[in-house]
């Protein structure tokens, strides 16, 4: 069996309508969000043989944060191809991962990593987990999926068991959606 994580990247600064998509920072929320993660994750005792991640700055700033909280660095690798990618491609990446990790840290964009969880685990109605993701798969929301596959090679789709979610607005009310009356 192999662990799969996911975390998205933390809310993002939309505040420069001229930067790239790729360049844009954390906004305030974001910072907090990711933080607040990274602890969360320190408390569940979870530990990962290998981080891969988006090098666009919003998911690098997420990283950067949330090891603050969590009270480590990690060696990311750095995966161009996960910046906004499709579930497919996602598989690709995680099918080519060398040294057979146990367990792996993703972090990434929407849409891709919210389709990788609908691709990974069936929709059969089993994972009461999965209904909260096809509600929303907000920023800095972390999954864990129990992977079928004795090897990375063999994920395929529906092999996977989503066994874990937490958003910030679990941790924090503040940090969930900002509703307007």
């Amino acid at each position: 069996m192999k662990t799969l994580a996911l975390f998205r990247h933390a809310k993002s600064d939309w505040s420069d309508a001229r930067a790239r998509d790729f360049d844009r920072p954390l906004n305030e929320r974001g910072q907090r969000g990711a933080r607040a993660m990274g602890g969360w994750i320190k408390a569940t005792g979870r530990q990962f043989d290998r981080m891969i991640a988006s090098p666009a700055v919003r998911a690098a700033e997420t990283v950067e944060e949330a090891s603050k909280a969590w009270g480590c660095t990690f060696k990311v690798e750095w995966d161009r191809r996960i910046y906004l990618a499709s579930s497919a491609t996602l598989i690709d990446v995680l099918k080519e991962l060398e040294g057979e990790p146990d367990s792996v840290l993703m972090v990434g964009h929407n849409p891709g990593l919210e389709d990788l969880i609908f691709d990974l685990v069936p929709d059969d109605g089993s994972s009461p987990l999965r209904d909260v993701v096809e509600q929303k798969f907000p920023t800095a929301t972390f999954a864990v999926i129990e992977l079928d596959a004795s090897r990375w090679a063999d994920v395929t789709e529906g092999c996977g068991r989503l066994v874990e979610l937490k958003r910030p607005r679990d941790l924090d009310p503040a940090l969930g959606p900002q509703l307007i009356d």
